[in-house]
């Protein structure tokens, strides 16, 4: 399917619970490496799970798009879903990988529509270019929404110490988050080949995220 934003047709992967009645919904954002098989894969899987799941494929034009595209095609995507008869618009999360993780801590701040987000191995210090001019960091006291955020120790490009540094400041600004560390994981465990891992940790975080949703998202 596709999502228009900014005059764009953005190719997008939607699955839905087979039920007519209002559900709670998530918008995925892939992680830089685009909308891999694994993502449409687990897009199946948070379906099945009850969630109307939308993952927007954000680099159907530019390979590094900038923060505000992004932040309009997210909206967007949430134009989508409050049009849909199957969407209960007040109980909507977002999610994200890698760039998709960063997305997701700069954008639950500022959006409020979104009750709350699940940031997988992302950059909360990364910003200060013209593409990117503010870090996810920057937007802690604006966050309303709630938080888990999951990493592995042996990330490489985004180390375990800056995703500490990070839930300290949420912490110090009373946050309401949950942090879950896989011991021995590297950045973007979730898959392995494109596809979903079939590792302890990649089964775990996978339901933890979706347990975390069935909480909050009601």
């Amino acid at each position: 399917m596709t999502v228009t934003s900014g005059g764009r047709a953005y190719k997008s992967y939607l699955a839905a619970p087979a039920s007519a009645t209002r559900k709670p919904a998530v918008i995925l954002l892939h992680s830089f490496r685009g909308l891999e098989q694994g993502y449409r894969d687990l897009v199946d899987e948070m379906a099945a799970a009850g969630f109307v799941t939308l993952a927007l494929g954000w680099q159907t034009f530019e390979q590094e798009p900038s923060d505000v595209t992004v932040k309009t095609l997210v909206e967007d995507g949430l134009k989508y879903l409050a049009a849909r008869n199957d969407v209960n618009i007040n109980a909507v999360g977002l999610t994200g990988f890698c760039a998709g993780g960063r997305y997701t801590m700069l954008l639950l701040p500022q959006m409020k529509g979104f009750k709350a987000g699940v940031a997988w191995y992302g950059f909360p210090d990364q910003g200060g270019t013209a593409a990117k001019p503010q870090a996810p960091s920057a937007f802690i006291n604006q966050l309303t929404a709630l938080m888990l955020i999951i990493h592995g120790t042996r990330d490489q490009p985004s180390p375990i110490a800056t995703i500490y540094a990070y839930a300290g400041k949420l912490d110090a600004a009373n946050k309401k988050f949950k942090l879950s560390v896989y011991q021995g994981e590297p950045h973007s465990f979730l898959l392995q080949n494109s596809r979903i891992a079939d590792t302890f940790a990649s089964r775990d975080a996978r339901r933890d995220m979706l347990n975390y949703f069935r909480e909050y998202l009601r």
